[in-house]
């Protein structure tokens, strides 16, 4: 995977201090030539769970539930995303891939030599996230999964393949942040096609204005700012304005995985959607319907939160995961 034309991007440590209610020492992995920044708090031995974020976001996301999941005695993992967070950012975008970012992080935990992981994921966290869950489906003994999607041919994203995408987005033009969500309906992919757009089209792309329109609550201007810190200047946004129009470039791949991961994986699964959310509302019906595992569970949906639930109901969706975690998977890690 390596390349020696890749040229890479670090955001400077200068622009992480003193972030509101972020006080974690970063922890750092090598993996594909790539420094990726983590958080790791809680009992090293403990049963670890995986937050995997997602667009344009950070471990930041997570900071409201990292210490009470700690507390309760989890090993608590929350990596940056290549090109997001503290992690290294290509500056070319044709550097960018799904499948890259799945090879990733499959390193990832490989190199952390992780097992009996609960994986939380959301939004690009997701999508990753499961993927990596099928290249080592031994190493995760539960997957919670909150606003999210894993698109394949048996789903309304089959509709869209890359060049059917790009000709959408050119006849959407330029599009505002606030026309994304206009008119959205269930399962329609008008919104994300204007995401797509936007992501494209947009002179600047305000991180902090693009969370708090994913949110139902209004943030502090700290807040927002804290979102803004790993992208000093446009030149590091390669990566968080390519993920968007990544999304269909991956629906042979992920329909394999379907069919021979989660259409027989019989340990646990729930969902926790927002009853907020334009982008994935509805998928949470898939998940439930299409995976073993996800039968007979308590799944739930988390009120007056948006795409970004973490930011909403941080506190409450970490007590969710704790109900829904057995007791036992505490405090060891075989």
């Amino acid at each position: 995977m390596k390349n020696q034309n890749r040229k890479i991007l670090r955001t400077p440590d200068r622009c992480f201090e003193n972030l509101p209610g972020y006080p974690f020492t970063p922890h750092y992995l090598e993996c594909d030539g790539l420094r990726i920044h983590y958080v790791e708090e809680g009992p090293c031995n403990a049963a670890p769970i995986l937050l995997m974020h997602g667009e344009p976001t950070w471990s930041y996301l997570y900071r409201s539930m990292i210490p009470i999941l700690a507390k309760a005695g989890l090993r608590v993992i929350a990596p940056d995303l290549v090109g997001f967070g503290r992690s290294d950012k290509f500056a070319q975008e044709q550097d960018y891939s799904y499948a890259h970012q799945v090879a990733v992080f499959t390193e990832f935990v490989r190199k952390l030599d992780l097992f009996n992981i609960t994986l939380f994921c959301q939004d690009w966290g997701g999508l990753i996230g499961l993927r990596v869950v099928a290249n080592e489906p031994n190493r995760f003994a539960r997957i919670i999964v909150a606003n999210t999607s894993l698109p394949d041919a048996n789903t309304i994203m089959a509709r869209i393949n890359p060049v059917l995408l790009r000709m959408m987005v050119r006849l959407q033009g330029k599009v505002s942040l606030d026309e994304i969500g206009k008119h959205a309906t269930r399962y329609s992919l008008r919104p994300f096609i204007r995401w797509v757009a936007y992501s494209k089209t947009s002179e600047d792309f305000p991180v902090g204005d693009i969370i708090q329109k994913g949110t139902v609550r209004t943030l502090p201007s700290k807040v927002l700012a804290a979102y803004e810190a790993p992208f000093p200047d446009e030149s590091y946004k390669v990566g968080i304005r390519r993920m968007p129009s990544l999304v269909p470039t991956q629906l042979k791949e992920n329909r394999k995985v379907w069919k021979e991961i989660f259409s027989h994986w019989n340990k646990p699964f729930l969902t926790a959607f927002s009853d907020s959310d334009l982008i994935t509302r509805g998928i949470e019906k898939i998940f439930q319907s299409r995976i073993p595992g996800a039968r007979n569970q308590n799944h739930v949906t988390i009120q007056q939160a948006g795409h970004f639930l973490q930011e909403d109901k941080g506190e409450l969706l970490a007590q969710v995961i704790l109900n829904w975690i057995p007791r036992p998977h505490y405090g060891f890690n075989n």
